[in-house]
């Protein structure tokens, strides 16, 4: 696989389609991501996190603000809510990588 298009080989889930949210957290600073694969988003706004890459990339989490969906460092993310304990891993896909 193209390793510039892909960020990790494997994630984690809280169920087989990564469609349940993981858990949600608070922005600790502004982020721009460097294209569109990335969330952006302010300090302050509300995070939902639907899944964690894992492997070469941990520092990356998939998520939600708005209607917007993407990739963002974690450590940018405050957790205030967990929705689910549950943590499945699963290979990523192409898909997981693409804008929409």
């Amino acid at each position: 696989p193209d390793r510039g298009r892909r960020f990790a080989e494997r994630k984690r889930c809280a169920d087989l389609e990564c469609s349940m949210l993981m858990c949600r957290g608070k922005a600790m600073r502004d982020f721009k991501g460097p294209d569109c694969r990335f969330v952006n988003f302010k300090k302050g706004e509300a995070v939902y996190v639907y899944y964690k890459l894992i492997g070469e990339s941990t520092e990356l989490w998939a998520g939600s603000v708005g209607s917007d969906f993407g990739y963002f460092p974690k450590d940018l993310l405050e957790i205030n809510h967990n929705y689910s304990n549950e943590e499945l891993e699963l290979p990523t896909d192409e898909t997981d990588f693409v804008c929409f």
